[in-house]
C-alpha cells in the first residue's frame, strides 16, 4: 500500500471518529496529524507526551479497531510527541460557538475586565510540553463553555502559569461574548462569604454567584478546614453546574492531596477535568524569555538568554525576576548587556538553592504533617506502604535543598546508612519519571518547609 493511501485512510479515520464522538471530546483527544507509516503501522503527532498517554489509554484499541474497519487489515497505530509550532495561537473566533451571545464586531472594543489581568491571555501564554494538554484544554473551554470538561481544574506549583492560563479563559470569553464572567480567589470567596453572614446578606452574595456564566475561583488549596465556606461553595457548584454553566478552578497540588476538604465537594472538583501544569523545559524556557525581551522591545544577545534558561529552572516567575534585573540595570546604567553583565547581575540568583540553615526535623515534621503522619513515623522502623513513600520523599528533599550528606541524612532518619537514603533518592527519583504530578508534590513541600522554616 503506498504512502498517500495510508495518509488518506488516516484522513477517513479521523472523519469517521468524528460521527461518532461529541464535538468537544472529538476537538479535544483527536489532535492528531498524519506522521508517516510502515507496512502495519501508522504513526501520528501529539503535542505533548501527557496527551501522548491519555490517547493511548482511552482510545488507542477503539482508533485501531477503527483504522481495520478502513483498510481491512489489523495496522498498529502508534504516536510520535511533535511540539505544535503554532503553539501561541488564540482559540478562533467566538463567532463559531453555539449559544454563547455571538461575536462582537472588531470596531467595537470591549473595556477590560475588572477582575481579570488583560495582559493575561492566549497569546501571551508560551506553550510547551509542560503546559501543551493544560492549554489545550482551556482553549477547548473558552471556544464552548459549559459544554464539556466541566468542570476544569488546573494543578501545579508557584508561578507556573495556573492563574494566568485561568484568567485567560475568562478574558476570552468576556473580550467575544456576551457572558457573565467573576474571577475570584478562594480566600476573597471566603471573606465575601464571612461578610454576607455578618451583615445578613446571603441572599446577594447568592445571586452574585450562582447566576454567571462562568465562575473562576483560584487557589482552592485555601479553603482546607473552611467548613462552612466548603459547603456554600458545594451548592454554588451544583447550581452552575445544573444550569452548564462553566467552572475553572485553580489549585497548587492534585485534589487528592488536599486533606481537610469534605468528600463530596472534593467529587465536585475531580468531577470534570484536571489537568497539571509542570515547569517548564529550557526550550520553553528560552521561548518565554524571548517572548518578554520582544514585548519589552528591548536587545538582550542570545547567550544571555541561553544562560538564563539553562540556570532558572524552577518557575516562570523566577525567570521573570532574573529577565526584570536585567532590564532594570540596562535602563538605569545605560548599558547594554552582555553576557559578562547577566553573569555578574545574576550571580545571586544563580546560587545553590541549598539551605545551610534548614534543619532535618523541620522537613521531617512538614512532610509527616502533609501526609498525616507522625514525626516519629519518618524516623521509625515501619515499613507500610504509606509510611516508606513519605519517608523517601522527605530523604530526597532533605538531600536537595540542604548540605547534609547521606550518612547525616540516614542517621537523622532513625539511625539508617547512607545506602538507604542513597535508594530512597533513586526510588523518588524514577517517580518523577513516571508520574507527572511528583515534581508538583515536591515543589509544593518544598515551599511549605521553607514558610515553617522561615516562622521558626
Amino acid at each position: 500500500m503506498a504512502e498517500w493511501d495510508y495518509e488518506i485512510f488516516w484522513k477517513e479515520t479521523l472523519n469517521l471518529i468524528r460521527k461518532e464522538k461529541e464535538e468537544q471530546e472529538f476537538a479535544m483527544w483527536f489532535n492528531l496529524e498524519y506522521l508517516r507509516s510502515a507496512e502495519n503501522e501508522i504513526v501520528v503527532a501529539v503535542p505533548s507526551s501527557f496527551y501522548r498517554d491519555q490517547v493511548k489509554q482511552r482510545y488507542q484499541n477503539y482508533i485501531e479497531d477503527k483504522v481495520q474497519s478502513l483498510t481491512g487489515k489489523p495496522l498498529s497505530v502508534n504516536f510520535e510527541v511533535v511540539p505544535r509550532n503554532s503553539v501561541n495561537e488564540a482559540p478562533p473566533a467566538a463567532a463559531e460557538k453555539p449559544g454563547n451571545g455571538g461575536s462582537r464586531p472588531a470596531a467595537e472594543k470591549k473595556p477590560a475586565h475588572d477582575q481579570l489581568n488583560k495582559d493575561y491571555t492566549f497569546e501571551q501564554y508560551v506553550i510547551g510540553d509542560n503546559n501543551n494538554f493544560a492549554s489545550n484544554a482551556a482553549q477547548a473551554i473558552a471556544r464552548n463553555p459549559g459544554s464539556a470538561y466541566n468542570p476544569l481544574l488546573i494543578y501545579g506549583g508557584v508561578g507556573l502559569g495556573k492563574t494566568h492560563l485561568m484568567q485567560a479563559i475568562g478574558n476570552y470569553v468576556y473580550d467575544n461574548s456576551g457572558s457573565k464572567v467573576i474571577y475570584i480567589t478562594a480566600e476573597s470567596f471566603t471573606s465575601e462569604f464571612i461578610q454576607g453572614l455578618k451583615e445578613d446578606k446571603m441572599a446577594a452574595f447568592k445571586k452574585k454567584y450562582r447566576y454567571v456564566d462562568i465562575l473562576l475561583i483560584d487557589d482552592i488549596h485555601f479553603l482546607e478546614n473552611k467548613w462552612e465556606t466548603q459547603e456554600e461553595l458545594f451548592h454554588t457548584f451544583n447550581a452552575l453546574y445544573d444550569a452548564k454553566k462553566q467552572i475553572v478552578f485553580t489549585c497548587d497540588r492534585p485534589v487528592s492531596e488536599l486533606k481537610k476538604i469534605s468528600d463530596r465537594l472534593r467529587s465536585r472538583f475531580e468531577r470534570g477535568l484536571n489537568v497539571d501544569l509542570q515547569p517548564p523545559n529550557y526550550e520553553t524556557r528560552c521561548a518565554i524569555l524571548k517572548k518578554k525581551v520582544e514585548e519589552k522591545h528591548i536587545t538582550i544577545p542570545d547567550e544571555v538568554i541561553d544562560l538564563v534558561g539553562k540556570n532558572v529552572s524552577s518557575n516562570i516567575r523566577d525567570l521573570e525576576a532574573a529577565l526584570i534585573k536585567l532590564i532594570a540595570y540596562t535602563e538605569l546604567i545605560g548599558t547594554p548587556i552582555t553576557l559578562k553583565i547577566a553573569q555578574d547581575q545574576l550571580r545571586d540568583v544563580f546560587a545553590s538553592p541549598k539551605q545551610t540553615n534548614m534543619s532535618i526535623e523541620t522537613i521531617q515534621r512538614v512532610v509527616a504533617d502533609y501526609f498525616s503522619l507522625s514525626y516519629n513515623d519518618l524516623k521509625g522502623k515501619k515499613r507500610t506502604q504509606n509510611i516508606v513513600f513519605p519517608r523517601q520523599l522527605a530523604m530526597y528533599i532533605a538531600r536537595e535543598i540542604t548540605e547534609y550528606s547521606t550518612t547525616e541524612l540516614g542517621q537523622s532518619f532513625g539511625g539508617r546508612d547512607h545506602t538507604t537514603v542513597m535508594h530512597s533518592c533513586q526510588k523518588i527519583e524514577e517517580r518523577i519519571r513516571s508520574d507527572p504530578t511528583m515534581d508538583s508534590t515536591i515543589q509544593n513541600l518544598t515551599r511549605l518547609i521553607k514558610e515553617y522554616s522561615a516562622k521558626s
